[in-house]
């Protein structure tokens, strides 16, 4: 099948991928793929789904999806890069390229306070398939009920997928989050049992692609073995890729070799982590599966793969190090919070003239072209400004930084290694002169989420207007053509101006009396509501339900008004929600009371933020300007 770069979680049982349902049955293309299981879209798990496939989850599934067409190798067909092996370059089926990266492994936890390497056991490589060891992989069955961003009061139909998982002590088990996005039922089997078990998802990093599962029977862990964890490899060591991917029930053996080690970009999370790229075969259901080093330690856990005509055998497997910081946030917060970020773009300083213009007198540092409002970076950074160092630590020309003995790294490696909250101490030039600067590092926060947290999108329905929240899930629903290219320029460049901005868009309109002459409007930001700016969903609604005026005037982009009769509009309501079937009014979150968070000053700024730097590099496919 021609599939781009996948997930490895997930199998797939068509010949074709696409993006949105990655344990679906259903085919897709794409560049880069997870393989959880035997899903098609993002992962590689096994996914079997009647209808389209889901973005998410990387299992392999037993319906087919819609083949994407002809692919440029490494592109999407709009011309971006494509992560995920189905094809699609994103999550399920994500409008806008995103990265890909194989992280570190979780160190095996002990108890439920200390995270380390336990290596101990010794395997000879010729006695490596046959270790008692391996029966810490089991298979993961996974169901899931993916919502329905279009008409967000209901559910797609389910579907389920099969991925790989391992076991690592305390009762806990690692797999891929992609194998098991939008779960309703997680089961797992142990190599040579017949008996499936109940899991629960504790735990889920969409941004490194990890999730931490649970089995509550005593059962299940009798006999039990977990996996001892191996530390960072070097280049051409060996590699043993086990799980349950696609062609058969029982377990599966890979090797290969360590190709490359750097910053790679995750396509399930959209971000930008160290992975170690692998040359041994990664296929749909691999995903959350370990990979093992000649001692049989795990130094790994597999979850996408690239695939072009252009490039053959390139696999990713997230490193023990992303793993282990992804345990050691769960233990230190209960919770996982994510990866940090310093909330810059930048640009490469190799030009000399450059340099000389910044008065950057040796050959180091990235300049600062644009800063996230609301990252601490906005309170001591300024756009000009050079980094020459982080934590004492150079910062070459190119943004690389030295790595190991004798090779260097994106400086994003630092970050990446920081927890939410941590201060990093930066060195800058400014106007020619040095200082240092300390910055809180925490989580990004995106605009438009690429992915949707809880059951189901916010809504409200006010005389047929359906309004929702702009997200990449919605997008890659819709489809960008009928979402439209300024929104989709949002989406891809714009940054949030205060915490828990988000852009409400009119989805569609629901004919009835009440809404003639509005029927055919649809993706359409609201900007304002009876002249006050709009800060998100949960703002709309307040302001709806507050409302004693005798209109209600919506204002969208471009200058397009709609006004509603008030008493007409609540009259025609539940008559709207009987004919279309739709149980109630607003999504569940819309009816907790409204808490104004950001204070009024925070809505009067009605300047778009849509600048010149992409979110991501990926997206217009440089290297001159980065995000970090």
């Amino acid at each position: 099948m021609a599939v781009a770069v996948t997930s490895c979680g997930l199998s797939l049982f068509t010949s074709t991928l696409t993006f949105r349902s990655s344990l679906t049955s259903q085919p897709r293309s794409a560049t880069l793929q997870i393989s959880n299981g035997s899903i098609t879209p993002k992962a590689s798990n096994h996914r079997s789904r009647p209808s389209n496939p889901q973005r998410g989850s990387s299992s392999s599934s037993s319906s087919s999806s819609k083949s994407s067409g002809e692919n440029i190798p490494g592109r999407s067909k709009d011309g971006r890069p494509n992560l995920y092996a189905d094809g699609n370059g994103g999550r399920e089926d994500i409008g806008r390229a995103q990265s890909t990266s194989v992280k570190s492994f979780g160190m095996q936890r002990k108890d439920k306070k200390d995270i380390h390497f336990d290596i101990r056991q010794q395997v000879e490589p010729e006695n490596l398939q046959n270790s008692a060891f391996l029966n810490a992989v089991v298979k993961v069955y996974c169901t899931h009920t993916t919502p329905d961003y279009s008409l967000p009061w209901q559910k797609q139909r389910q579907y389920t997928s099969t991925g790989s998982a391992f076991i690592i002590g305390d009762g806990k088990l690692l797999t891929n989050a992609h194998c098991v996005e939008h779960d309703t039922q997680v089961k797992v089997k142990k190599r040579g049992d017949d008996t499936k078990y109940v899991a629960k998802v504790l735990a889920r990093g969409v941004d490194c692609d990890i999730a931490l599962l649970s089995v509550e029977s005593k059962e299940f862990w009798e006999g039990a073995e977990s996996l001892n964890f191996g530390r960072l490899p070097c280049l051409q060591d060996a590699v043993t890729v086990v799980g349950y991917p696609l062609g058969g029930d029982t377990i599966s053996v890979t090797k290969g070799v360590v190709s490359r080690i750097e910053v790679t970009s995750y396509a399930h999370g959209s971000s930008d982590l160290l992975g170690i790229q692998i040359d041994a075969a990664i296929n749909p259901g691999n995903s959350g599966g370990p990979a093992f080093n000649e001692q049989g330690e795990c130094i790994g856990v597999a979850f996408q793969v690239y695939r072009s005509e252009a490039a053959e055998n390139i696999g990713y497997v997230i490193p023990t190090t992303v793993v282990s910081h992804f345990l050691k946030d769960y233990e230190r917060n209960g919770k996982y919070t994510g990866f940090p970020s310093l909330g810059i773009f930048w640009q490469k300083l190799e030009n000399p003239a450059l340099r000389a213009c910044l008065k950057v007198q040796s050959n180091e540092g990235v300049l600062v072209r644009r800063i996230e409002p609301i990252s601490d970076a906005n309170n001591v950074l300024k756009e000009g400004d050079v980094i020459v160092s982080f934590d004492d630590i150079h910062i070459g020309c190119e943004g690389t930084v030295p790595f190991r003995s004798s090779e260097r790294i994106a400086f994003r490696y630092l970050v990446s290694q920081k927890f939410a909250g941590d201060v990093a101490e930066l060195g800058i030039i400014r106007a020619g002169k040095l200082m240092g600067v300390n910055v809180v590092l925490n989580p990004r926060v995106h605009l438009v989420p690429y992915h949707v947290d809880g059951d189901q999108p916010s809504y409200i329905i006010i005389a047929g207007f359906v309004f929702t929240t702009l997200s990449e899930p919605l997008i890659d629903e819709e489809c960008e053509d009928s979402i439209g290219l300024k929104l989709l320029a949002k989406a891809s460049y714009s940054l949030a101006r205060f915490k828990g901005e988000r852009i409400v868009i009119l989805s569609q309109v629901l004919a009835n009396e009440a809404n003639i002459g509005y029927e055919d409007m649809s993706s359409q930001q609201v900007l304002k509501f009876n002249g006050t700016r709009i800060k998100n969903i949960h703002h709309l609604a307040h302001l709806i339900d507050s409302c004693k005026d005798q209109d209600l005037v919506f204002e969208f982009e471009d200058n397009y008004i709609a006004a509603l009769e008030r008493k007409a509009a609540t009259a025609a309501l539940p008559c709207i929600l009987k004919d279309y079937g739709i149980p109630s009014e607003r999504s569940s979150d819309l009816l907790e009371p409204y808490v104004d968070l950001w204070g009024d000053n925070q809505a009067t700024i009605d300047q778009d933020l849509i600048g010149s730097s992409p979110v991501s590099n990926l997206e217009i496919g440089i290297d001159g300007l980065l995000w970090t």
